[in-house]
């Protein structure tokens, strides 16, 4: 097996990996399915409605994150993902249920997408650190990487997926299909051998979020990819926004145009989190370099001279986008405690997705005020500013030093880390 699936040679692993594709695919029918019913089944094409729903699905992350990662450091990890998961799936059956008996209304899909949100809240910062107890060390990156590209793929094979289904059967079976794909997860999870894993040590007690963020604020380095990743993830990862300005407005292409530069950019993302996944272990210049990429992708598709040429060079801008996000992911898992893991994860997803409902009406003010094109300079400008700083303070400060380790006879540089250990009661 290639070193880009070196991580599928763990059982444990190479189960939970199959669960996790059937499942992505599964929550990507769900949001399609979700999206169509609001827009032409409760409403008349309400972009507001659509709005709002998509909204109370994504607040949970923002409000909820620290706590997931209190369970997860607390409670067995695979127990957590249990429980979230079947909640998970039993919204996505009452969705179906609601759906085919002709009862839904505009409220229960709010609530529901609300609940729904609030069980994926729960359930990121365990699935996200349990991949460190069912690797060994030298494969989390690979592994990191590969829940990336099970994530892209769901992308790809599930949006053409729901709109088989609901052309031939509807909506309301379509989220019985996703509830059935969390039935996957949950297999995987029973199937694994929990002899094989290692689990981190159980954190439990009062002032647990507290704890997790005294434990950042100690760390210099994980501080500067939380900002990193929050200038990208605010200015950079509009682009469901920005793809629909520039062909509307700039090229004046319609809705299946559209459609045409999200898959391009999932196949760029795809490739990029394959490509993170070959290597052996996050550096710094990784994370760097690709934002640099990113920040000149970007400049190239602002000025993009036609449409084809834009969707051409959306591949290297979703390449260079997952290579970001995975190597910050990969460089957060390898340099905490295991005991924090789950708590810092989840500061760092709270800090990461919370930049979109901050940055999506910043973007559309600038879309409105100075035109399509500058939503996407406006990264390049603030992704290479941000890098920039964050290589500059990296040459220059006192607080970081290079850790050398000695493997198979020769001097490896492994990354830089704080100099002064952090006080026992951060951890």
């Amino acid at each position: 097996m290639s070193a880009m699936f070196g991580a599928l040679r763990v059982k444990n692993y190479r189960i939970y990996a199959t669960g996790a594709v059937i499942s992505n695919t599964g929550t990507w029918m769900g949001r399609v399915a979700q999206d169509w019913v609001v827009l032409t089944e409760l409403t008349d094409h309400s972009a507001r409605a659509l709005g709002v729903v998509t909204g109370l699905q994504f607040l949970p992350m923002l409000l909820l994150s620290p706590l997931g990662g209190v369970l997860s450091d607390a409670f067995p990890k695979r127990r957590v993902m249990m429980l979230t998961q079947s909640l998970m799936a039993l919204t996505a059956v009452a969705m179906g249920v609601l759906v085919i008996t002709g009862a839904v209304e505009l409220w229960h899909m709010y609530v529901l997408a609300f609940v729904q949100g609030t069980g994926a809240a729960l359930d990121a910062p365990a699935r996200q650190s349990f991949v460190s107890e069912m690797v060994p060390r030298e494969r989390l990156t690979n592994a990191v990487g590969l829940n990336s590209a099970s994530f892209h793929t769901g992308r790809l094979l599930g949006p053409a997926t729901a709109g088989l289904l609901i052309a031939v059967f509807g909506t309301g079976p379509t989220f019985l299909v996703n509830a059935a794909t969390f039935v996957a997860v949950l297999v995987a999870l029973l199937a694994m051998d929990p002899r094989q894993l290692t689990p981190a040590p159980r954190s439990r007690g009062k002032g647990r979020i507290r704890e997790g963020v005294a434990y950042v604020r100690h760390r210099p380095d994980i501080i500067m990819i939380m900002m990193l990743a929050f200038v990208h993830g605010t200015f950079g990862m509009n682009f469901q926004m920005t793809n629909a300005l520039m062909i509307t407005e700039v090229f004046g292409r319609e809705v299946t145009d559209f459609g045409v530069t999200g898959s391009v950019m999932a196949v760029g993302s795809l490739g990029g989190a394959l490509l993170a996944a070959k290597r052996d272990r996050p550096r710094l210049r990784y994370l760097f370099g690709a934002l640099a990429s990113f920040a000149a992708c970007s400049l190239l598709v602002g000025l993009a001279p036609s449409f084809w040429f834009y969707a051409v060079m959306l591949v290297p801008t979703g390449l260079s986008a997952l290579t970001v996000m995975v190597t910050a992911n990969a460089l957060v898992q390898l340099s905490v405690d295991p005991a924090v893991r789950g708590r810092v994860l989840s500061l760092y997803m709270m800090v990461f997705m919370g930049g979109t409902p901050v940055g999506a009406p910043v973007i559309g003010w600038i879309g409105e005020q100075f035109g399509a094109r500058w939503t996407i300079l406006i990264a390049t400008i603030t992704v290479g500013g941000a890098v920039l700083a964050a290589v500059t303070w990296v040459m220059r400060t006192d607080n970081l030093r290079v850790r050398v380790a000695r493997e198979q006879g020769r001097l490896l540089v492994l990354e830089r880390g704080p100099v002064e250990p952090v006080p026992e009661r951060a951890v």
